[in-house]
């Protein structure tokens, strides 16, 4: 993790913005409103997500979505990848810093306030938006993050993936569990009663090392509780609901011992193939992405979704709007960028991949849930509903341009927490260390973000 080297990059962000923000035009390079355009000879570069979980499916994605786009304006795609939140944090800061860069960057949701404040990206004019094919051919409920206010909006909803729990029906059953839980407190006396080390089959299934998941839970499990982490210029990582949340997320590994042991080195994937061998009774934090792995898996017809839990460690009820916090406001956004010299061919591109048949075409093979609207209508299989009732209960995180380094400084306590966690225990004392270390680094990083 190189937390540190990313925050020296974010105090040098606004002033490169400031530079970049004077010679950009804030909009596209014609005045073309969604016609062909001409690309002969020329090659956009589109940055995205690694998808480990199905790779092979994403390099055949971006061999056939580059014939299209080929087809239908002359222009060659080019695909860069990023690995982890870390390395989409670093790729944004040193693009702007250097002015130059992706011409579209694919990103995540919680990313977009980053890419935002910069201003280094283009900011939507309702010219842009009829490049793409209209605001109206987006789920509004994609567009909740896609800037900070109607007016002022930078990310393009591509793909929409709140986040859920699998249940294993036929082990809930087995062990006499009615329902799944609603509370994280009641989700581990049930994953008691699923763990069995002789089997082989333990309650839950997570990875720790996953280089994304790990910071949602403490992110879902303190605005349960009633804090937010962002307080307008105050930033509360360093407070009990979060320590709370840490040991409970630990403590399923160190105390409870419901997950298998093998985790703490576990990626999301792993945790999906352990729960697609009959393994593990719940899988959480999850998306509709897994639904190509299980639909091919031996639970075929024996698994379920439902909305992971909204009642906060040692609590009965949800406070405040904790209930709607059952997930982040999560999935992709593309935003392109204000010194790409080919705008209209990055909004083309965008078309291509948010029309109905390729977001139909990227859900049959990833999972995703399309951001487009008809597309999404369009979806029959049941077992999407509960992930869709998820969707309407997600919450968006802080729309602030400290919110990659805040989200980073909570991975970065599992990080770094990862050594003790495989020695079976995490001392109070190096929790607590970790907690204001990450208090003091993020906050000077909201503290940048406001003044600017």
């Amino acid at each position: 993790m190189r937390f540190a080297s990313s925050a020296r990059l974010a105090a040098v962000v606004a002033a490169a913005a400031l530079a970049l923000t004077a010679c950009g035009s804030g909009s596209s390079d014609s005045g073309s409103t969604g016609g062909a355009v001409d690309g002969k000879g020329k090659k956009l570069s589109v940055l995205t997500g690694v998808n480990a979980q199905y790779s092979a499916q994403q390099k055949q994605w971006f061999t056939d979505i580059a014939a299209k786009f080929k087809a239908q304006t002359g222009a060659d795609v080019e695909f860069e990848t990023f690995a982890s939140a870390n390395d989409e944090l670093t790729r944004i800061q040193t693009s702007v810093v250097s002015g130059q860069g992706p011409d579209v960057y694919s990103l995540g949701t919680t990313f977009t306030p980053t890419a935002y404040a910069t201003k280094a990206f283009v900011t939507l004019s309702d010219d842009d938006w009829k490049k793409v094919g209209g605001k109206d051919r987006f789920n509004p409920a994609a567009l909740g993050i896609s800037g900070p206010d109607e007016q002022h909006q930078a990310g393009i909803p591509f793909v929409s993936r709140p986040f859920v729990m699998a249940y294993n029906k036929e082990l809930l059953a087995a062990a006499g569990i009615d329902k799944p839980a609603t509370s994280w407190d009641e989700l581990a006396v049930q994953a008691k009663k699923l763990t069995n080390p002789a089997t082989g089959t333990f309650g839950l299934a997570t990875g720790y090392k996953d280089n994304f998941d790990p910071w949602k839970f403490i992110w879902a499990m303190s605005v349960q509780a009633g804090n937010p982490l962002v307080d307008g210029k105050n930033l509360k990582l360093d407070d009990p609901a979060v320590k709370k949340a840490y040991e409970t997320y630990f403590g399923w590994l160190t105390k409870d011992k419901v997950v298998d042991p093998a985790s703490v080195g576990w990626s999301n994937s792993n945790a999906v193939a352990a729960f697609a061998a009959g393994k593990a009774g719940f899988l959480l934090m999850t998306t509709s992405s897994s639904i190509p792995t299980l639909e091919k898996s031996a639970i075929v017809g024996k698994y379920a979704y439902t909305t992971m839990p909204t009642t906060a460690p040692g609590e009965s009820s949800p406070k405040g709007d904790g209930d709607k916090a059952a997930s982040i406001l999560s999935g992709d956004n593309v935003v392109v960028a204000d010194y790409s010299k080919q705008k209209d061919l990055a909004f083309a591109y965008i078309k291509l991949i948010t029309s109905k048949e390729e977001q139909l075409n990227y859900q049959k093979i990833f999972g995703d849930l399309p951001a487009n609207n008809e597309a999404l209508k369009s979806l029959e299989d049941p077992k999407l509903k509960p992930i869709a009732d998820a969707a309407a209960k997600s919450k968006a995180t802080p729309f602030t341009g400290a919110w990659g380094d805040i989200q980073l400084a909570l991975l970065n306590v599992t990080v770094q927490s990862i050594p003790e966690l495989s020695s079976g225990s995490v001392s109070d004392s190096a929790l607590q260390a970790r907690l204001k270390d990450a208090q003091s680094k993020a906050q000077a990083s909201l503290d940048r973000a406001s003044k600017s």
